[in-house]
């Protein structure tokens, strides 16, 4: 993309709410959206919204417990009563949802009726292409990926039309911008569909509210699947030719969860680079997804990671500067699944990881991890025990003389710009261990930017503060302590 493909809007941002703060957008006027700004100082801003928080489990399905929505009671082959009644729950949830944050009668109403009409034109269009697939010559199979993206954006084009009629009512020349591809004919890309939305809007005069989800020939939910609100922001930023792109958390980026470590230990981050978001992102715990920091990065747009409750409060900025002193920025986690490919002729025989990497691939595994020795490849992974049991099944077809085991387990990482000389694989053994507990593997990689340690399933939080306690919590650890 080169600068003459941007539409020409200097000095303003380019923002993203999450679901979990847009569940909370009554106290997002306070706070973020109008927080005492009068006349021209409302304006300046783009802002990228996600669904209401739950909204897109109810659509597709739930996130972390894998409960089914309409896309998957639809996909699964259920009873037409069992996905007609999931799209008529989602309807229940977004007008509660909206009712909590709307007051004004002409503003219910129309609400209500933007719900109805996309729910309802959603239903129709499954219940067209059901029929259509009755026909041999059709398969709904093929058709599963943009039922997705049809029903996914539903919940992003509600909660934008909500959140400009809240903001209209209030005295805000707020402006709903739909990148769903509602009803439009003809397929765009990606930069067509955000040039041409954005055609007409000047953010100088008018707070756009735009759709996280954007419907483009390219398919975003073939690449990034829920991820898609971060890829959308990130070019919309690098589009416009934003200043900086900020996203809101209910949270800031610290040194720790503070549920964990507690209130008075984490510190802010404050600054940090693409390098540490990305290895993150690798532990579920997402600045930005690598793909949208690559897109910022090339369009030299500044990142920032604030918390939209903290409205006075600059939050972190990510870019690519170095660390000034190597230091220990972050202790975080997530709970693995260790899939272990035990062969004894593997030693100097080629092919092996080839095999595996395509099971993960085909399976739709992401890989966190991995080590391996003469005779043995183990990966973690982020996984669930259905597809892990898929994965087993295809090596064990593969490989039947293999031993091929999944075990359950934490990882612990410790992330830094730089931690060249801190001795943090050694002080951390040594901070589990003065704990009680055990890491049952350990790995730190020679850029020096994250260290590793594999603990027992139910040991990741004490291991996070022990860990947080002696390389964190003391004071930022620098060279000149251990040296």
């Amino acid at each position: 993309m080169t600068r003459t493909d941007t539409v020409t809007r200097p000095n303003h941002t380019v923002e993203k709410i999450g679901g979990t703060s847009m569940s909370r957008i009554d106290e997002l006027c306070d706070t973020l959206f109008i927080a005492g700004r009068e006349g021209d100082d409302l304006y300046g801003r783009v802002f990228v919204v996600s669904a209401f928080g739950g909204i897109t489990d109810l659509l597709l399905e739930h996130k972390k417990s894998g409960q089914p929505g309409v896309y998957a009671r639809f996909a699964s082959a259920d009873t037409d009563h069992g996905w007609h009644d999931a799209l008529s729950g989602v309807a229940t949830a977004m007008i509660a949802a909206h009712e909590a944050v709307l007051e004004h009668p002409a503003d219910l109403q129309r609400a209500g009726e933007f719900v109805r009409d996309r729910i309802e034109g959603a239903r129709n269009c499954l219940i067209d292409l059901q029929r259509l697939c009755t026909y041999s010559h059709f398969r709904l199979t093929e058709h599963m990926l943009q039922i997705r993206e049809l029903l996914s954006g539903l919940g992003e084009a509600h909660s934008a039309f909500t959140t400009s009629l809240l903001l209209q009512r209030r005295g805000v020349n707020a402006r709903f911008v739909d990148l769903s591809g509602w009803r439009d004919e003809g397929d765009v890309s990606l930069d067509e569909r955000i040039l041409s939305a954005m055609k007409d809007v000047d953010p100088a005069v008018e707070l756009p509210i735009v759709t996280g989800y954007a419907q483009c020939i390219e398919g975003l939910m073939h690449e990034f699947d829920r991820g898609y609100s971060e890829v959308t922001f990130s070019q919309l930023a690098a589009l416009t030719g934003a200043r900086e792109a900020i996203i809101h958390k209910e949270f800031h980026l610290s040194s720790a969860d503070p549920r964990l470590v507690g209130e008075e230990n984490v510190r802010k981050i404050g600054r940090t680079n693409y390098d540490v978001a990305d290895q993150l992102s690798n532990l579920g715990m997402e600045a930005i997804h690598p793909k949208a920091a690559k897109t910022l990065r090339q369009a030299d747009v500044p990142l920032r990671v604030t918390n939209a409750f903290d409205p006075g409060d600059p939050g972190t900025l990510i870019d690519d500067q170095p660390a000034e002193r190597p230091e220990v920025e972050i202790v975080t986690g997530l709970d693995i699944i260790a899939l272990e490919v035990f062969e004894q002729d593997m030693v100097g025989v080629k092919g092996y990881d080839a095999a595996i990497l395509s099971a993960l691939t085909r399976h739709a595994v992401r890989i966190v991890s991995k080590v391996s020795n003469a005779n043995t490849i183990t990966h973690y992974l982020d996984a669930s025990l259905k597809s892990m049991r898929r994965v087993e099944k295809d090596l064990a077809a593969l490989y039947p003389q293999a031993k091929i085991s999944s075990r359950k387990l934490s990882m612990a990482s410790v992330i830094g710009r730089d931690m060249n000389g801190l001795s943090v694989l050694t002080r951390g053994l040594q901070a589990i261990a003065a704990d009680g507990l055990e890491a049952i593997g350990a790995s730190q990689g020679p850029r020096n930017v994250d260290v590793q340690f594999i603990m027992e399933r139910g040991s990741l939080d004490p291991a996070i503060r022990a860990l947080h306690g002696a390389l964190i919590a003391p004071g930022r650890v620098q060279l000149a302590e251990v040296a």
